[in-house]
C-alpha cells in the first residue's frame, strides 16, 4: 500500500489537521476570558462607562470564540475510538484520568458560570456577576491544565506500570501524572503564549478602531492593555520556552536534536540560525551557527556535550531494537524557527507599541493627547512618526494578530511531529496505536469530510468576528448603568426576563 495513503498516515493527518483547527480557538478563549475579567473589574471598581462598554465588546468576541472552540474541541474526542482504537485501548486507563477531570471540574466551571455571566447582566448584583466571569477564567485555566497533563504523559509517561496479562498500561500514581516537571513547564509556556495570542488581537482590533478614529476612549484603553499584555506574555513565553527547552534536553533529545539539526554530537555545540543539508545522508551540507548556545541552552554551560539525531538514534536502536527513531528533520527545524520567529515578533511589535504610545510624562506638551483622541505616536520626545509610518504601525499592529496564532500552531506541530515515532514516548509506537479495522477509504472520506466542514466554520467565524469588531462597542441601556443590587434584579418587575444587554 502506498504509505502517503495508509491509514496511519492518513489518521495522522485527519488528528493534525483537527487539532490544529480546534488550538487556533483555545489560546484566544483562556487569554480573552481573563483579559474581560480583568476589564470588567476596573469597571466595578471605578464605575467608568468606558471599561462597561470594553467589557461587552470583548466579552461578545470571547463568546464567539468559544462557542466556536467548543464544536471543534468535541471531534478530538471522537477520534480517540474512531482512528486510534488501539490507543485507547493500551493507555485509556491513564491517559482518560486527566481529560476525566477536565470535563468533571473545568468544563464544569465554565459551562455553569458563563452562563450566569451571560443572562445575569440585569439579574445578579455587579460583584457576584463580576465573580462568574472570573470563575470563567480560573476553569479556561484549568481545563489546559488537565490536558497539558495529559499531554506531557504522552511526552514523558511517569505514574504507570504495564500489565501484562491484560497487554495494557496502568495507572498508578495520578499524581506524579498531574505534578511532573514536563507537566508544569508545559503549562507555564502554553498558558503564556496563549495570552500571547490574546494581547495581540486586543492590540490589532483597537488598532484598526484607532486607525478609523472610531470609539477612541475604549481602544486607547484597549490598546495600551494588549500591548502590555504582549510584553509581559512574550518575556513569559521566553522564559517558560527555555525552562521548557532543558527539560525536553534531558527527556526527548531526539526532538531537541532534530530541532538545530545537530547531526552528530558536539562538545560545545552550536545554535544553528540556518542549516540546509542530506537527511538521508545525515550531514548539513549548509550551516551558519553561533558556538557554544546550543550547550548553554540544554545545560546552561557554554561547552557541554549535546548529543546529535545519530547518536540517539544509534542508543534508541540498542534500547528499543531495529528502526528509525528519527522524525521528520525539516519539520522539527523549521518548526521551531517560526514558533520562535513569530512569537518574538509579536513581542517586538509590543515593545514598539508602548514606547510609541507611552504616557504624557513622558512626552512634549505638544505631542500629547486627550483621551477623546487617536495617540500621536512619538518616536522621540518632540519627534512624532510620519502619517506615513503611523499608517505602517497600524496596519503591522493589526496583522499582529496572526503572529502568535502562526507560533502556536507551529509550536504544537514541532512538539507532537518532533516525538515521532512515538505516540507514547518509549512506550508505545504511533503505528501501533491506530485502529486495526479502520480503512483506507473510512480515514480518508471522514478526513475530507471533517476538513470541508471546519473550513465551513472557519468562514462564519471569521464573518461573525468581523461582523461584530466592525460594529465596535455596544451603547449602554439603563439597565447596564444601573444593575441590580440584589439577586433577581428589580422586585417591582418581576417577571422581566434576563437578557445579555447586547
Amino acid at each position: 500500500m502506498n504509505l502517503a495513503l495508509a491509514p496511519e498516515t492518513l489518521a495522522r493527518w485527519q488528528f493534525g489537521i483537527t487539532t490544529v483547527y480546534h488550538f487556533l480557538f483555545v489560546p484566544l478563549t483562556i487569554s480573552l476570558a481573563a483579559l474581560t475579567a480583568g476589564i470588567q473589574t476596573a469597571w466595578v471598581r471605578t464605575g467608568k462607562e468606558k471599561y462597561l462598554r470594553a467589557t461587552k465588546f470583548w466579552g461578545k468576541l470571547f463568546l464567539i470564540n468559544i462557542a466556536m472552540g467548543v464544536v471543534t474541541g468535541i471531534v478530538q474526542e471522537f477520534q480517540f475510538g474512531m482512528n486510534w482504537s488501539d490507543y485507547s485501548r493500551f493507555v485509556g486507563d491513564i491517559f482518560g484520568a486527566p481529560l476525566a477531570f477536565e470535563a468533571l471540574i473545568a468544563f464544569f466551571f465554565e459551562s455553569t458560570f458563563i452562563g450566569l455571566w451571560i443572562f445575569g447582566w440585569d439579574k445578579l448584583p455587579k460583584r457576584i456577576h463580576l465573580a462568574c466571569i472570573w470563575m470563567v477564567s480560573i476553569g479556561t485555566i484549568l481545563s489546559a491544565y488537565f490536558i497539558l497533563a495529559a499531554n506531557s504523559w504522552m511526552q514523558h509517561p511517569v505514574g504507570y506500570r504495564i500489565n501484562k496479562e491484560r497487554g495494557r498500561a496502568e495507572l498508578t500514581d495520578f499524581w506524579h501524572v498531574l505534578t511532573q516537571n514536563t507537566a508544569l513547564t508545559q503549562f507555564f509556556h502554553t498558558i503564556t503564549a496563549a495570552f500571547l495570542v490574546g494581547g495581540a488581537f486586543m492590540v490589532g482590533i483597537s488598532a484598526f478602531h484607532l486607525a478609523r478614529k472610531k470609539h477612541i476612549p475604549i481602544m486607547r484603553t484597549s490598546l495600551r492593555l494588549g500591548l502590555i499584555t504582549l510584553i509581559i506574555a512574550g518575556l513569559g513565553t521566553a522564559i517558560s520556552g527555555d525552562l521548557l527547552g532543558k527539560v525536553m534536553f534531558k527527556q526527548q533529545p531526539m526532538k531537541m536534536a532534530a530541532a538545530e539539526a545537530l547531526w552528530d554530537g558536539e562538545a560545545p555545540a552550536p545554535f544553528s540560525v540556518f542549516a540546509y543539508g542530506d537527511v538521508e545522508k545525515g550531514h548539513n551540507t549548509v550551516a551558519i551557527e553561533i558556538p557554544g548556545l546550543l550547550s548553554f541552552l540544554a545545560n546552561d554551560d557554554f561547552s557541554s556535550y549535546v548529543p546529535g539525531i545519530n547518536d540517539v538514534n544509534k542508543a534508541e536502536q540498542e534500547k528499543f531494537g531495529p528502526g528509525d527513531y528519527r522524525p521528520n528533520i525539516p519539520v522539527a527545524y523549521w518548526g521551531f524557527r517560526w514558533m520562535i520567529g513569530f512569537g518574538m515578533t509579536s513581542l517586538g511589535v509590543g515593545v514598539i507599541g508602548l514606547w510609541l504610545t507611552r504616557k504624557k510624562f513622558m512626552l512634549a506638551p505638544g505631542m500629547r493627547t486627550g483621551e477623546d483622541e487617536v495617540p500621536n505616536l512619538v518616536l522621540f520626545k518632540r519627534k512624532a512618526l510620519s502619517p506615513r509610518l503611523g499608517r505602517w504601525y497600524w496596519i503591522v499592529a493589526l496583522w499582529t494578530m496572526a503572529f502568535p496564532l502562526i507560533a502556536n500552531s507551529w509550536g504544537w506541530i514541532f512538539t507532537e511531529m518532533g516525538r515521532q515515532p512515538w505516540v507514547v514516548y518509549g512506550v508505545l509506537r504511533t503505528r501501533d496505536a491506530v485502529s486495526p479495522g479502520t480503512s483506507q477509504g473510512e480515514v480518508l472520506t471522514s478526513m475530507i469530510v471533517f476538513t470541508a466542514l471546519y473550513a465551513i466554520l472557519a468562514v462564519v467565524e471569521v464573518k461573525l468576528l468581523v461582523k461584530y469588531v466592525k460594529a465596535g462597542p455596544p451603547e449602554l441601556t439603563e439597565d447596564d448603568l444601573n444593575p441590580p443590587t440584589k439577586i433577581g434584579g428589580d422586585s417591582r418587575d418581576p417577571d422581566r426576563p434576563m437578557a445579555f444587554s447586547y
